[in-house]
């Protein structure tokens, strides 16, 4: 971090505050690539009055149609004259290792928009679907006055469930045969949706998938049952029933309790992320140093088993 970097932030978190789309998106650029600001951003937001935030998260198997159905709800969302936001998590350039695939290519048609604010992430070899960073670039978010905020998930399978920590409420988004492979699946995803959509109606299979979704959903204990709605993204067919169900879904999660029950979670699971991470980035450290190479090359001799080399590394962390 450069020496007048923190001053730099200072001054870009006051204008972010002001609305200022261009220190947002620096802030957001300076999140990515230089990893020392994100603790000096945190630390800035920790001291400043917290701004709230609608946050819908959005997840599925790639293919599905996340962003083709975010980009149709984008003029449900901006109706009421809510300013929008969308962190899309994308995979890594192998070249560059920021985001592969550009939010100019998949929602060009609403970038330019004084109510959209639109942001691809890399996901940096993360396995939860979204970004390290992801938690700190929505509080830029609500701080710079983003109110409704739309995260999409990388999307790669099971593992991808980061999204319940985050999110205010959950989109699964499935397709007419997904229930093909719906036993090896449906562990995780049924339990972490609030709304379930089966995008890609007009498709075969639609009815089959209908079912073994029910069939899965009606054996999860919840105050509030999951929902399931349809749609056909690239037409507009059942867009807006399913941005008046997301609300309404909401409506009775926080009536009931669980909104708040989810954020106390999720500042638990945050702890615990941030302390994984600062016990990673310690090791890495250890293994590194002098000690941790000379255990290293002990254990590649056989002059020291793994326990052994074990104990003796964590005595120094």
């Amino acid at each position: 971090m450069t020496e007048d970097l923190p001053a730099q932030i200072s001054a870009l978190l006051a204008r972010c505050g002001e609305g200022d789309r261009l220190a947002l998106a620096r802030l957001l650029s300076l999140l990515e690539r230089e990893p020392a600001a994100e603790g000096f951003i945190r630390t800035q937001l920790d001291s400043t009055p917290a701004k709230s935030a609608f946050v819908i998260g959005f997840t599925g198997a790639p293919g599905a149609g996340k962003s083709s159905l975010i980009n149709a709800l984008l003029p449900e969302a901006c109706q009421s004259g809510a300013k929008v936001a969308v962190l899309a998590v994308d995979p890594s350039s192998p070249v560059s290792g920021g985001a592969l695939l550009g939010d100019r290519v998949r929602m060009q048609g609403h970038s330019q928009g004084a109510n959209v604010f639109i942001r691809s992430m890399a996901s940096r070899g993360e396995n939860g679907g979204l970004t390290r960073t992801t938690e700190t670039a929505i509080r830029l978010l609500a701080l710079g006055g983003w109110n409704q905020i739309l995260v999409e998930t990388l999307g790669i399978g099971q593992v991808e469930l980061d999204i319940v920590n985050l999110a205010t409420t959950v989109v699964v988004v499935l397709t007419p045969g997904w229930g093909d492979s719906f036993q090896a699946n449906k562990a995780g995803l049924t339990e972490v949706g609030d709304v379930f959509v089966i995008n890609k109606a007009d498709k075969e299979g639609l009815n089959q998938t209908r079912v073994d979704l029910q069939d899965s959903l009606s054996l999860l204990s919840s105050t509030i049952a999951p929902v399931i709605a349809e749609t056909v993204a690239t037409t507009g067919q059942g867009i807006a029933e399913l941005w008046q169900t997301i609300r309404s879904q909401t409506t009775a999660m926080t009536d009931a309790g669980l909104i708040d029950q989810r954020r106390s979670l999720r500042q638990s699971k945050l702890v615990e992320k941030a302390l994984l991470r600062h016990l990673e980035s310690q090791l890495k450290e250890l293994l590194a140093s002098e000690t941790g190479k000379s255990v290293l090359s002990d254990i590649a001799r056989g002059k020291l088993t793994l326990e052994e080399a074990y104990r003796k590394l964590v005595t120094k962390l």
